[in-house]
């Protein structure tokens, strides 16, 4: 009889505990108990978010379908696609923030190439707790943050592939529980794109990496419970990576799955065997039988039970052509790597797994999978969202001085420069990086073997979810894509990584599916469809949850890299004109970064959002630097019109005097003028007046304002309104407070 302490402790209600009996007819055994367990976790078996995500298109045919694959792909052309997913490594990261990170990284590279892409490019979205100051929180914020940029930096390095883009911010609701979501793009022949499936009876099943040891034992149950005071404890179910035996076994799985013997293969990721034997099989409508003994192993005395949960990295699964098996086997070992047959392909449907001649589970591949319970939770408004949007933005006192305002706006470690974190990752390896880290709004890479180039960004903001999860989750499409667009791409695809506390708290459930409708119906109107990504929920400590954080990798595809566009201003006598279609009252002064640091509040509502008039902005951008019109491009977004004007001139290492009228700008006082996040607002520069004027008519046809601003030129940003010089500073000096604020932050931990 098993203890309900047992499968408790694993992760399983009572009920689900009756449901695994009356699945098998009997009591499990240990080993059958753990693969329920991992499997039938939020974390594997979506059983809480799976009636939710059914609002993305792609994701609900799939689903229908049994065709979920490890990642999305997009065609570049006709021979080319890209192949692309972020995932989350939260909770690993917080007790663990090195290796954490590290094999988030390696995990989502090996979703890449195990469907036959070569990975390009690495991103990142990640959130902490305030690293400012000398308190408790502070220092571990900072250690986490460390750690964390270590991890990614090292395994990134290491493998091979540039970290090219990313984010992150800082808030008080991520300490304890930072957010730390990877996302990985490769390059794929579109007719060699990989399955993960178990096809053909009596076909050979290759185990192929590294050895299999006690690591990360639980893992995917460990990410589907809230991070409490034993979690220092869950170390061991920490993965430990090797970015090196990675490099290798990239370079196998791509020389062995070109030989065409591959007929099926996935990743040991979360859950390790249990989920690669399990999900395959499911997909082909087949079973399978493994023998864990000849599992290579680097710890002695494993049981089966520990065999089939181990989360060891850089390890895979491969179904290979009955005869093929030692050609296969071959290229793997030529790499240096273990590639053994633990097993083969059956027909009756069941997942067998042998302890030599001993069965140590036996069940429907599909119980593991398909037949996972699906609940349909409570979702109920919270209280706060009333009282916050109630809190008029425009109540607060104006600023003494807008240039201190804004110098300490830049040294807000959300919005202040990024190189801290960027130089420590190699972001031309590879040597196809175009615009790298803090060049642009987004990357931009140049694609071997093809004319077009890609544009590559995460873009998130838990604030503005907290405050109106659905304009929020709409917002966070729109300004990744307008990210893409400023450097001259076409937005094309989606994918997600959606960041949440409980999902089992109504309010937060509530969170959470107002969050994914709205995303899902920015992106059908952008015609973004959501193509690959992954749900983290339980991201809380006993103090609370995060920010509600659904964060959007958008794909964009340029016709040629030469039409991309950096953010820096160019040459002097540039026009700075301002492209925009705001039409919010308060000039998006609510849940902004303003507000949060100069008053110390969250409240208000977040910018408001016109779907249409953003498509239409984006569609002018678009035309504008095709057209060759707009020769650089950036998007307004925290911090406002103030802060964008500043991250262009820092970015040319020149000024610009900025000439707006408050008739521009009706009913709102100067600090929403410069600080507000209305949205549906890009800067660019034209050369001539020529180009403006044909700037000015592009906008006219888009139904957007087209609005000369100022001018390019000299050592320092003036912005004046109605001829009242309000900020005046020497570029030089906001340099200097958007570059040093978090190297010296930082340098506090040392010290």
């Amino acid at each position: 009889m098993i203890s309900p302490d047992i499968y408790r402790e694993m992760g399983l209600s009572d009920i689900e505990y009756q449901q695994v009996e009356g699945i098998l007819g009997r009591e499990p055994t240990e080993t059958e108990l753990g693969m329920f367990a991992v499997m039938w976790s939020e974390h594997c078996g979506y059983k809480f978010s799976r009636p939710i995500l059914a609002l993305f298109k792609n994701y609900r045919e799939a689903q229908e379908k049994g065709a979920l694959e490890n990642a999305g792909v997009v065609p570049l052309d006709d021979r080319l696609g890209i192949v692309f997913k972020m995932e989350s490594h939260n909770h690993p990261s917080a007790v663990e923030p090195f290796q954490g990170a590290a094999t988030g990284v390696g995990g989502i590279l090996r979703d890449i190439f195990t469907m036959g892409a070569r990975p390009i490019a690495n991103l990142n979205s990640l959130r902490f707790g305030p690293i400012a100051g000398r308190g408790r929180d502070a220092a571990r914020n900072r250690y986490l943050f460390e750690g964390v940029v270590d991890g990614i930096a090292h395994y990134g390095n290491c493998v091979g592939v540039p970290t090219v883009a990313g984010e992150v911010a800082f808030n008080r609701a991520y300490t304890g529980n930072p957010l730390v979501n990877a996302m990985a793009v490769g390059v794929v022949e579109l007719n060699s794109v990989a399955l993960a499936r178990a096809e053909g009876p009596g076909n050979p099943v290759l185990y192929v990496g590294s050895a299999t040891g006690r690591d990360g034992i639980h893992g995917a149950t460990f990410a589907s419970v809230e991070l409490g005071p034993d979690s220092e404890s869950r170390r061991p179910n920490v993965q430990m990576g090797d970015p090196f035996m990675e490099k290798l076994l990239i370079e196998a799985t791509l020389e062995a799955l070109a030989t065409g013997d591959v007929v099926g293969i996935q990743d040991m990721g979360a859950a390790g065997l249990t989920c690669s034997t399990s999900e395959t099989a499911t997909k082909a409508a087949t079973g399978m039988q493994i023998d864990v003994l000849k599992v290579p192993r680097r710890e002695s005395g494993m049981t089966p039970y520990e065999v089939m949960l181990s989360e060891s990295q850089e390890r895979m699964l491969a179904i290979c052509r009955k005869g093929a098996e030692e050609r296969v086997a071959g290229i793997f070992r030529k790499w240096g790597l273990n590639a053994v047959v633990i097993g083969h392909v059956t027909d009756d449907g069941l997942v067998r797994i042998m302890e030599g001649d001993r069965v140590a589970a036996e069940l429907p591949a599909n119980a593991l999978t398909d037949l996972c319970p699906t609940y349909h939770l409570e979702a109920k408004e919270p209280a706060y969202i009333a009282r916050a949007q109630a809190v008029d933005p425009l109540s607060f006192p104006e600023p003494a001085d807008y240039g201190a305002t804004l110098r300490e706006l830049l040294s807000s470690p959300t919005i202040a420069d990024k190189q801290w974190v960027t130089e420590q990752y190699d972001s031309m390896v590879q040597t196809q990086t175009c615009l790298g880290p803090g060049a642009a709004d987004a990357a931009v890479m140049r694609i071997r073997g093809s004319k077009k180039a890609i544009a590559l960004k995460t873009d998130g903001n838990g604030r503005y979810c907290l405050l109106d999860p659905f304009v929020g989750g709409q917002i966070a499409v729109m300004e990744a894509a307008r990210n893409v667009v400023c450097v001259g791409a076409q937005p094309a695809a989606v994918t997600d990584c959606l960041n949440f506390g409980s999902p089992e708290v109504p309010a937060i459930f509530w969170q959470f599916r107002r969050a994914v409708e709205g995303i899902a119906s920015a992106t059908e109107a952008l015609g973004t469809p959501v193509v690959s990504g992954n749900v983290s929920f339980y991201n809380q400590t006993p103090e609370g949850a995060v920010h509600p954080t659904p964060v959007i990798g958008m794909l964009g595809i340029l016709d040629t890299p030469d039409q991309r566009r950096g953010l820096g201003f160019c040459e002097e006598g540039d026009s700075v004109v301002l492209l925009r279609a705001d039409s919010d009252p308060t000039g998006g002064l609510g849940a902004s970064e303003y507000l949060a640091v100069i008053h110390g509040v969250e409240a208000g509502s977040p910018p408001a959002l016109d779907v249409e008039a953003e498509i239409n902005l984006q569609r002018c951008v678009l035309w504008a630097i095709r057209q060759g019109l707009a020769v650089s491009a950036h998007d307004c977004s925290d911090g406002g019109l103030a802060v964008c004007l500043a991250e262009s001139s820092i970015g040319g290492g020149i000024g610009a005097s900025i000439l707006l009228r408050y008739s521009d700008w009706p009913g709102l006082p100067p600090s929403a003028i410069f600080f507000g996040e209305a949205q549906s607002r890009v800067v660019v520069t034209v050369r001539g007046d020529a180009h403006l004027k044909r700037i000015e008519k592009l906008a006219e046809q888009a139904g957007v304002r087209a609005q000369w601003i100022g001018t390019v030129g000299s050592d320092r940003l003036r912005i004046s309104l109605d001829g009242e010089p309000l900020i005046d500073e020497p570029v030089s000096e906001i340099h200097k407070a958007y570059v040093d604020a978090i190297p010296s932050i930082m340098a506090e931990r040392k010290a």
